[in-house]
């Protein structure tokens, strides 16, 4: 990434925006969906965001133990996980949507619409590719859990979209501000 020019905390330097910009300041809670190793999860954490990472794989999640023993990790699956909170903002980076179960998406993004609050954004990256799930596909999976496309993005840098072979997607709960 910063060998491309890109910021190797692209996905954190937006969460951090949108939170700012919709009142939510360092403190808010986020969760990490798909956190992987915890590189967006452990940067949002140095910016004082209280955050919750979640991911299936168990040797990924041993490794963002270990980058951040203080932060709640979870193992469990997108698709199941019911944690007792609600959260202003999720965000699944790393293209995490097209490594879930295919077939499972619909049920992965009602799961998340669930784990926010009233109003709440769901910020979501990935590849677009053949034999893939497709923006078409992945809007109507948010439509019907109630999610509302706010933006649509290039890059986590917010460059405009122009059907090119990534996408960052922001959706909210609710159909309104």
């Amino acid at each position: 990434m910063e060998a491309a020019g890109e910021s190797i905390h692209g996905e954190a330097d937006l969460v951090s925006l949108l939170l700012e910009s919709y009142g939510r300041m360092p403190g808010a809670s986020v969760l990490d969906a798909g956190c992987g190793t915890g590189r967006v999860a452990v940067e949002l954490h140095r910016r004082g965001f209280s955050v919750v990472g979640v991911d299936l794989d168990a040797g990924m999640l041993s490794e963002a133990r270990s980058k951040a023993p203080e932060l709640c990790w979870l193992q469990d699956d997108l698709c199941a996980v019911n944690l007792d909170c609600q959260f202003p903002l999720i965000v699944m980076a790393g293209n995490v949507m097209i490594f879930v179960e295919p077939g499972t998406e619909g049920t992965v993004l009602a799961n998340m619409a669930r784990h926010l609050e009233p109003g709440g954004l769901l910020l979501a990256g990935f590849q677009l590719c053949q034999g893939h799930l497709s923006l078409g596909d992945y809007d109507r999976h948010c439509t019907a859990a109630g999610l509302t496309l706010e933006e649509r993005w290039a890059t986590w840098s917010q460059d405009a979209f122009r059907n090119g072979n990534y996408a960052v997607s922001l959706h909210r709960l609710g159909s309104t501000r």
